[in-house]
């Protein structure tokens, strides 16, 4: 029997639709104690009463793989690209293959439909639909945005990235490197968020006194959202990673109506608490 996808969750901000979609969900690779050693009892409680759908009943940590589209009138723009294929850098660690493709069909976008791919980070999770097979990008008409720091750090990220993900994209002419905080469209900017990379990104779609931060990894886990200061064991800066987070969340505070839209969080949007 085939699976059977939810239909797509969407939010619209005036002109503008955030639509979710999921390409995964299984369990981290390590105890989630050694992922946020610093974090204290009292902090885990809170965390799993914020968003019980991240612990399971063992408590391991239980994470969803996802990726945001915004539809703009003529214009169809991807935030990450997720898991991937079954052969996806991210299969020694994640749940492939992904389900990106039958998500975006079930939204009414096909790959020729997205004009713009921003890769918040060069971190196997949020890669895995942007090249298949023998160096072809899945999204044929796009230009595939990166911070010029992201690919600058990529051979301390990951070497695997620059040869699968980055020389494809170099080689057809369509990747397009930033420098910090750069609008996209009207009511889409790149926010500009080192830390758990170098060239971290992430996304701020704006309309209609609410705003929506297509987060990335800037947070990864409600630990974060409810107790920013909280590193993670793998931000490659724990120091930026942290200042980006609060800058960010506190100026998302700042809007009449705001969510999260995280990748790896429960809820596919999230309001701050």
């Amino acid at each position: 029997m085939p699976t059977l996808l939810a239909v797509p969750v969407v939010r619209a901000l005036g002109s503008l639709e955030v639509i979710a979609l999921e390409d995964g969900s299984g369990p981290f690779f390590q105890p989630r104690e050694e992922a946020f050693p610093t974090a204290t009892p009292e902090q885990w409680r809170r965390a799993d009463a914020f968003d019980p759908d991240t612990v399971t009943a063992d408590g391991r940590w239980w994470l969803r793989f996802r990726c945001y589209a915004v539809r703009t009138p003529g214009r169809v723009l991807l935030l990450d690209t997720g898991i991937g294929p079954a052969d996806a850098p991210a299969a020694r660690w994640a749940p492939v293959p992904g389900r990106l493709p039958a998500e975006l069909s079930a939204a009414g976008i096909s790959p020729g439909d997205v004009d713009t791919v921003v890769i918040t980070h060069l971190h196997t999770d949020h890669v895995g639909w942007s090249v298949v097979g023998a160096g072809t990008p899945y999204f044929p008409n796009a230009q595939y945005l990166l911070q010029r720091a992201e690919q600058g750090a990529v051979m301390d990220i990951n070497p695997e990235l620059s040869e699968r993900v980055l020389d494809p994209l170099r080689a057809t002419g369509q990747l397009r490197l930033l420098d910090g905080d750069t609008p996209l469209a009207r009511g889409v900017t790149v926010l500009s968020t080192p830390g758990h990379t170098p060239g971290h990104q992430s996304v701020l779609v704006t309309g209609d006194e609410e705003a929506i931060l297509v987060t990335g990894d800037l947070l990864v886990h409600p630990l974060q959202l409810l107790a920013p200061e909280v590193p993670y064991r793998l931000e490659m800066d724990p120091d930026a990673a942290r200042d980006s987070r609060m800058t960010r969340l506190t100026e998302l505070a700042r809007w009449p109506r705001s969510a999260l839209a995280t990748a790896h969080l429960g809820p596919a949007f999230t309001p701050l608490p």
